[in-house]
């Protein structure tokens, strides 16, 4: 197969047509070698439009995903950023190749394991949710993957000014949304619905009945 003209094939037909306009985003995804960072016996998809298993229970979400969630973040080089649930290290390695501070976050064992391949990421084994504070505070936060809800631990990590994304379950549709800290709190904007890995750790508290 010739993942380079894969690679072409997902900016023309995925990225660009989904708002992923970000020059920066655009040059490393389309750069950035995707096939590796799934099984070997899942190569042939890793450039298709949908969540591609990566083991253990996980998987990767669809390029357009991750590339808007970039986009709407306007990733700037040299800034810091925390990945939560970094999985094989796919988004931390596009992230680093834009120039970014990259500190990737992973409970999976096997999965940290294939973080610490990817060049140039400070990686983070522990639960997701908690992220990393030791390194806090950072310019950017991306959660790669689907949640029910952004715990306050995270949204403390980040600096004042600093942004977010996460796909978030609202009202029972996934939908890719971003947020700003600032002094006077923290809020969220709904961008766009969304197609995005699962992420475990997020799970709402199940609310009282009688």
């Amino acid at each position: 197969m010739d993942f380079s003209a894969a690679r072409r094939a997902m900016v023309d037909s995925q990225l660009r047509p989904q708002a992923v306009t970000d020059p920066l985003v655009v040059a490393a995804m389309a750069v950035v070698p995707r096939e590796r960072f799934v099984p070997e016996s899942a190569a042939a998809s890793a450039y298709i439009d949908r969540i591609v298993p990566i083991g253990g229970g996980r998987s990767m979400s669809p390029p357009a995903s991750l590339g808007r969630m970039l986009t709407e973040l306007q990733c700037r080089q040299g800034e810091r950023v925390l990945v939560i649930g970094a999985g094989t290290g796919y988004s931390a390695a596009v992230l680093a190749d834009m120039g970014l501070i990259v500190t990737a976050v992973e409970s999976d064992a096997a999965l940290a394991a294939r973080l610490g391949e990817v060049e140039g990421i400070e990686v983070v084994s522990g639960p997701l949710e908690q992220g990393a504070p030791d390194g806090a505070p950072y310019d950017i936060i991306l959660v790669d993957g689907q949640v029910e809800q952004l715990p306050d631990a995270l949204v403390e990590q980040l600096r004042i000014g600093g942004r977010i994304a996460a796909c978030i379950v609202e009202n029972g549709v996934p939908r890719l949304m971003t947020g700003t800290r600032s002094v006077h709190g923290f809020g969220l904007k709904s961008v766009a619905d969304a197609s995005m890995a699962p992420l475990p750790g997020f799970a709402r508290p199940h609310a009282f009945t009688f």
